[in-house]
């Protein structure tokens, strides 16, 4: 959530960044219910203080042999007063802290008014032949039944078989191999399953028509491993000499896409159940541009070592997460589709979800402050392998398996022979 002394001492700053993400609470009703609190807070302290000059005087009383029967009157008047005030003020925070958890994260200044490109890498493939698109290759191959899938779970799911269920293992394996060995990451398998108060600070509930929940315990599934890695040390104090702090993890990651129509729902573009790896980082304030550079060139990563061509986009405030400051999405080209595709975002949530599930961050000079937390995907499994089909796909039918994937299936060199 945005530190209330920072709506307090710059609401025309906050303001103005909410307009640029379409926000629909009012900075000024935050300000008056604030101040309301902020109000009762000094006037439920007033009376408490009185309360216990009061108290005191009626012990006084009695010791001296004084009638002390309208001391210990004005006490129980006291004590009424105070348990109403409690009860307001409890009232008013309540309101307070509701509208605080409704507010986005503010954006970055540095992010655009809309989506632009800003810089590409690799080169699109070229083709002597009409090439299909990953649907038909699945199909043909054997790698995905969605006839099984559909049949078994519904719609938009998807059931590897085969060879493409050997590919996702692959994949699963290269990609935590590349962020454990090689960029330093802790490697985590966390449960799939989290409490409303874990999505909630992940800022994740404000689109609660995408989340799936359980129908008879307070339980989500995961929309994306990030739920699960930047709760890890909630409730808790990370020292300044730790940071920064880098987890990944894979696991299934589950989204009703609610309201998403047309050709994007076909075969695996969208579907309700998807692998991801998640990258998450907990680092110094000062220090967000390193670790932020340092997770797009690991997502990156991926994709240069897959020789897929791709490009780097910076997201406007209106496409951002409810949670992100700042965004840049990684695509990749996807010849089949005629498309580029988003296999990767890269997101700077400052220390929004850090305040949210009380991860408190200790300086090294003693003070307390909340860390950063960045993340991004290294990457999104489903559209990794469309781009992997459609640009690695040969005349004859068969799909090429890319080098840097051979070593983990056993050297083999294409699907389909």
């Amino acid at each position: 959530m945005i530190d209330p002394k920072r709506i307090r001492e710059n609401p025309d700053e906050i303001r103005t960044l909410l307009e640029r993400r379409k926000c629909p609470v009012s900075v000024d009703e935050v300000l008056k219910v604030d101040e309301e609190r902020r109000s009762l807070q000094v006037e439920r302290d007033r009376v408490r203080h009185e309360l216990k000059q009061a108290s005191d005087s009626i012990g006084q009383l009695k010791r001296e042999g004084k009638d002390a029967s309208a001391a210990i009157a004005r006490t129980g008047e006291l004590k009424q007063k105070t348990k109403d005030m409690d009860a307001r003020l409890s009232e008013a925070e309540e309101r307070f802290e509701a509208l605080l958890w409704q507010l986005p994260n503010p954006p970055d200044p540095e992010s655009p008014d809309e989506d632009t490109v800003l810089r590409s890498w690799g080169e699109k493939p070229g083709f002597d032949f009409e090439p299909k698109d990953h649907i038909s290759l699945c199909e043909e191959l054997g790698l995905v039944d969605f006839r099984y899938a559909a049949s078994y779970a519904g719609a938009r799911f998807a059931a590897y078989t085969g060879e493409g269920a050997r590919l996702i293992r692959a994949l699963e394996s290269f990609c935590l191999d590349l962020h454990t060995k090689e960029h330093g990451y802790c490697e985590l398998h966390p449960p799939v399953l989290a409490r409303a108060e874990s999505v909630n600070a992940a800022g994740q509930l404000s689109k609660i028509e995408d989340m799936y929940a359980l129908k008879n315990d307070p339980l989500y599934l995961i929309p994306t491993s990030e739920t699960a890695l930047i709760n890890y040390h909630m409730g808790q104090e990370i020292k300044e000499q730790d940071l920064p702090c880098k987890y990944t993890a894979y696991t299934s990651c589950f989204r009703r896409e609610a309201g998403t129509y047309g050709a994007e729902t076909r075969g695996l573009f969208r579907i309700h159940q998807f692998e991801k790896v998640e990258l998450v980082q907990f680092t110094h304030p000062e220090r967000w541009r390193e670790a932020f550079r340092e997770i797009l060139t690991n997502a990156e990563k991926v994709l240069q070592l897959l020789n897929l061509a791709y490009q780097v986009k910076v997201l406007s405030p209106t496409e951002s997460a409810f949670q992100a400051s700042l965004t840049y999405d990684v695509d990749v080209w996807a010849p089949g589709a005629d498309a580029w595709l988003e296999v990767s975002s890269v997101s700077n949530c400052r220390d929004f979800q850090s305040r949210r599930n009380k991860t408190r961050l200790r300086f090294s000079d003693g003070s307390l402050g909340y860390p950063f937390i960045l993340n991004g995907s290294g990457t999104a499994f489903p559209r990794l392998v469309i781009a992997i089909l459609e640009n690695y796909q040969q005349a004859d039918g068969t799909v090429r398996v890319p080098e840097a994937l051979r070593p983990y299936m056993d050297g083999k060199e294409y699907l389909g022979r």
